[in-house]
C-alpha cells in the first residue's frame, strides 16, 4: 500500500475505532494495531504519525498497558488522547492523578494559541475524560488548554510535534473535534489526504485473493447491508469460488426472505443456497427468554447450518461473515467491556468446522460499509437498506419467541417502516423498527375490553452507531403508524415511542 499511514496504538478504549473513523473521513489511511506492537514492526509500516488512544485504565496500575518507548524517537508527530495523555505524562516525568470519576462528561475549556487549535476561537465544549488530572507537566511540554475544573486539559511539545488531550476530539460531544483532528493531520503532519473508499475496496480484493488462493469460501448472507457488501466484495475477489448460504431462520422481516433470494440469485448471479430452517431455530429457542442466551443459540445454530450445507457442496475452507467494528466493540473483544454478544462475534461456538473465518468489513463502520457497497456497484436501495441484526426479530421480541409473536411483530414493523418511507424520512433516520414487549395491558377496542401486547417503536439518528440520538419523528407520522398498527395487526392495544439515546441504552432492546 502506497498511501500515507497514520498508526493508531490501541490501549483498549471503546472510542479508539472512532478515532480511526474520523481520520478516514479526512481521506487519510490509518491502521489500528495493539499498543505493544514492537517499534521494529512500526518502522516497517513507515507511518507518518502515531495516535495513542485508550480507555480508563490508570497508568499507575500494575498491569497498565504501555507502548514501546522507542516510538518517541522516530521523529514523527504523536497525538495522545485520554489514557494516551496519562502515558505521555508518565513517560516524560509528569504526573497524572487518578480520580474516582470514571465518566466522560461535557466540559467548557479555554484554548491557547496553538497550531493544534488553529481556527478555533477561545472557549469550546469537549467530551472530557474525568478519570484523571494532570498535576505536573511532563518534561518539555506546556499546557495549551484548561478550565477551573480541568486545569491542564491539553499539552504540547511543539518542537517534537507531541500533543496530548484529556478530552476526546473524535466524539460528537466535542464541538470542534473534527477541526482539531484535521489540524493535527494537515497542519502538523502535512498529510495529503490521498486515501478513498475505492482504495479500501481495491486493497481488500487483493488481500482476499491472496488469502483464499484457489480454495472455496462460504458466505453467511442475511440480506442486510453488512453481509450484502461482504458477499459482493468476496464475489468480486474470487467469483465462483464463493457460495452464499442464506439461512431463512423464520426471524426475518416481512417478505424479506423472498426479496433476498430474488436480488442475489437472479439479479447478481451469485451461487446462492437458501435454507429454510424456521422450525429448527424456533425449536431451539422455545422457552428461552434471556437475550444473551438467544444470541448464542442463534449464533451456534447459524454455524451448524453452514457446516451442514458446506458438507453438501464439498470441502469449504473459509467462512465469510459481515462483521463490522461496532459489533466487535460491543462484544467485548480485547480489553473492551462486554455490552452484548453479537451472533457473528461473541456468540460463535468454540468449534467451527472451517479452516478460517474471513471478516472483510471488520474494521469498517456502517457508513463506510455503505460507501464500499456503492463502490462495488450495489444498487442504492440495497446499500441504504435498514440495518438488521443477525439474530433478527428474536432480539426485538422481549421474552419467549413464538411463531405468533413473530407474525405480529412482522406486520407491525412493516407498517412502521412503510409510514416512515411515505413521509420521506427513511434516509434521514439511521435506524427504525418495532419491538414487541412482553408486557400486556388493558385496553378497549370497540366496546370490548382487551388485554393485549404493548408495542414499542424505536428510531435513532447516528453517524457511527457508537452513539445515537432518538429521532424526532413528527407526531402525525407516529399517529398514522400507531392507528394502522392497532387497526390492522391485532393483539396490540398500546404503542409507545422510545426516546432514549445511546448511551445509556443500546439501539436494539436486547
Amino acid at each position: 500500500m502506497n498511501h500515507e499511514l497514520v498508526l493508531i496504538l490501541n490501549f483498549g478504549g471503546q472510542f479508539n475505532q472512532l478515532i480511526a473513523r474520523r481520520i478516514r473521513e479526512a481521506n487519510v489511511f490509518c491502521e489500528v494495531v495493539p499498543y505493544n506492537t514492537p517499534v521494529e514492526k512500526i518502522k516497517e509500516k513507515s507511518p507518518k504519525a502515531i495516535v495513542l488512544a485508550g480507555g480508563q485504565t490508570s497508568v499507575t496500575d500494575e498491569k497498565a498497558p504501555k507502548c514501546d518507548e522507542e516510538i518517541f524517537n522516530l521523529g514523527i508527530p504523536v497525538l495522545a488522547v485520554g489514557y494516551g495523555m496519562q502515558l505521555i505524562s508518565y513517560l516524560f516525568d509528569g504526573q497524572a492523578v487518578r480520580t474516582e470519576n470514571l465518566e466522560y462528561k461535557k466540559a467548557d475549556i479555554e484554548l491557547s494559541d496553538n497550531i493544534l487549535f488553529s481556527g478555533i476561537e477561545g472557549k469550546t465544549t469537549v467530551c472530557m475524560d474525568a478519570s484523571f488530572h494532570i498535576t505536573k507537566l511532563p518534561e518539555g511540554f506546556k499546557a495549551i488548554a484548561g478550565s477551573d475544573e480541568y486545569t491542564i486539559s491539553a499539552i504540547a511539545d511543539d518542537s517534537r510535534k507531541f500533543y496530548a488531550l484529556q478530552f476526546h476530539p473524535e466524539v460528537s460531544m466535542t464541538d470542534k473535534g473534527k477541526d482539531i483532528i484535521d489540524n493535527f493531520l494537515f497542519r502538523i503532519c502535512n498529510l495529503s489526504a490521498d486515501w478513498k473508499m475505492d482504495s479500501f475496496v481495491e486493497e481488500a480484493i487483493k488481500h482476499i485473493r491472496e488469502k483464499v488462493g484457489n480454495k472455496k469460501a462460504l458466505c453467511a448472507l442475511s440480506g442486510g447491508v453488512d453481509s450484502s457488501v461482504a458477499a459482493a466484495l468476496m464475489h468480486k475477489a474470487i467469483g465462483d469460488q464463493l457460495t452464499c448460504i442464506f439461512v431463512d431462520h423464520g426471524l426475518l422481516r416481512k417478505n424479506e426472505a423472498d426479496q433476498v433470494e430474488e436480488v442475489f440469485k437472479n439479479q447478481f448471479n451469485l451461487n446462492l443456497i437458501r435454507v429454510n430452517a424456521e422450525n429448527r431455530f424456533l425449536g431451539r429457542l422455545k422457552g428461552v427468554t434471556d437475550p444473551e442466551t438467544k444470541r448464542k443459540i442463534i449464533g451456534e445454530e447459524f454455524i451448524r447450518v453452514f457446516e451442514e450445507e458446506a458438507k453438501k457442496i464439498g470441502h469449504v475452507d473459509f467462512l465469510v461473515q459481515g462483521t463490522i467494528y461496532p459489533d466487535v466493540i460491543e462484544s467485548g473483544v480485547g480489553d473492551n467491556a462486554v455490552i452484548k454478544s453479537h451472533h457473528n462475534v461473541g456468540g460463535l461456538p468454540d468449534h467451527v468446522d472451517f479452516e478460517e473465518i474471513i471478516e472483510p468489513l471488520r474494521l469498517l463502520f456502517k457508513d463506510e460499509v455503505r460507501m464500499a457497497g456503492l463502490v462495488l456497484g450495489l444498487p442504492e436501495e440495497l446499500v441504504w437498506r435498514q440495518p438488521f441484526p443477525g439474530p433478527g426479530l428474536a432480539i426485538r421480541i422481549i421474552g419467549e419467541i413464538t411463531k405468533e409473536k413473530l407474525d405480529i411483530l412482522r406486520e407491525a414493523d412493516h407498517i412502521f417502516r412503510d409510514e416512515i418511507a411515505k413521509a420521506k424520512l427513511n434516509k434521514d433516520i439511521s435506524q427504525y423498527f418495532a419491538v414487541l414487549t412482553n408486557m400486556r395491558s388493558v385496553g378497549v377496542t370497540g366496546d370490548k375490553r382487551t388485554y393485549d401486547y404493548t408495542l414499542a417503536l424505536r428510531a435513532v439518528t447516528t453517524t457511527d452507531f457508537m452513539t445515537a440520538e432518538w429521532a424526532r419523528i413528527p407526531y402525525e407520522v407516529l399517529q398514522k403508524a400507531s392507528n394502522r398498527i392497532i387497526n390492522e395487526v391485532g393483539c396490540i392495544n398500546r404503542i409507545v415511542y422510545d426516546i432514549t439515546g445511546k448511551p445509556p441504552a443500546t439501539i436494539e432492546w436486547e
